[in-house]
């Protein structure tokens, strides 16, 4: 009867149930003292297990608590952030992204503050609005990521952006998200690039967009990567401003609007070369041709020398 009566305690504990000492002694006809007992009894036990777990009583509450003194986990404020860049990338469908949400929060955030941090992100979840390819392809990300770190060759069927589809072995290199998108990043299997490529001689993976691949397969078959010539996602992504392909290329530019701290922060690997009062002298190694969209879009602010 005493074990049942402590995992009582504790599941009450865990769930954030109040323990009432008077209510609990009742039912199982002890007195409070007991009940009271029960409770340092866990307490004993958490702490010669080493858990991250502790009992408190709140006086406030006037009520038994079970708080995690662990560091590592996410508290409300963190948990909050994440899911509100998760609900603006608008990476998945509206299924999936209202079931990553609720999981991360059950998952997370304390028991007494589950109620608070839902009701903070339930408005965005209501009016979430997905993509328009509208494809689930969120169960494929684990498969196709294991083939890169296992450098397996893999077989796609891809549409391209005016409807056509090609079909290819790739080497997968490389998975990333920018802008709403997850993309593969991939050099091309014995292909001819003197007929096809627009930069011959470009070592560069090629960018196919995830929702864009109609079918896949991940063959039985490795490929080699020599140390030197790895790829590597982070170099990549400080150089790439939008997912398009082309060169590695090095810019300068003049900067006459007010926010620099934003440019920096859009071009990674930009440098200031000169500060003047009208405007800044400023170079960056990028890759691709999106770049020049983005210049285009900042108007009467850039220069490109």
């Amino acid at each position: 009867m005493k074990n049942q009566r402590v995992l009582d305690i504790f599941l009450r504990l865990l769930e954030g149930r109040e323990i009432n000492l008077n209510e609990l002694a009742l039912k199982y006809n002890v007195s409070p003292r007991s009940i009271s007992r029960d409770i340092s009894d866990l307490r004993a036990f958490l702490s010669e297990n080493d858990s991250t777990s502790e009992i408190k009583y709140d006086r406030k509450k006037k009520k038994y608590e079970i708080f995690s003194t662990d560091e590592n986990k996410l508290n409300n404020s963190e948990i909050l952030a994440v899911c509100k860049i998760l609900l603006d990338s608008r990476a998945f469908l509206k299924s999936e992204m209202c079931g990553i949400i609720d999981k991360l929060i059950r998952q997370c955030v304390p028991k007494e503050s589950f109620a608070k941090v839902a009701k903070l992100v339930e408005n965005e979840k209501y009016h979430y609005m997905e993509l328009q390819h509208k494809k689930s392809f969120l169960n494929n990300l684990w498969e196709i990521s294991d083939a890169v770190k296992n450098h397996l060759k893999m077989e796609v069927t891809y549409t391209k952006m005016n409807g056509g589809e090609v079909k290819r072995v790739i080497n997968p290199v490389g998975l990333m998200f920018s802008e709403y998108y997850f993309y593969l990043l991939a050099h091309i299997n014995n292909y001819d690039k003197e007929k096809y490529f627009k930069y011959k001689d470009d070592p560069f993976p090629t960018i196919y967009r995830l929702d864009r691949i109609k079918k896949y397969k991940v063959l039985d078959e490795h490929f080699q990567v020599p140390y030197t010539d790895r790829f590597q996602e982070g170099e990549f992504r400080k150089r790439v401003q939008f997912m398009t392909g082309g060169r590695l290329q090095k810019i300068k530019f003049k900067y006459f609007g007010n926010s620099l701290e934003a440019i920096l922060d859009k071009i990674p690997t930009a440098v200031v070369l000169e500060k003047k009062s009208e405007y800044c002298i400023i170079s960056a190694e990028v890759f691709g041709e999106g770049i020049n969209r983005w210049i285009l879009s900042q108007g009467k602010d850039i220069e490109v020398i």
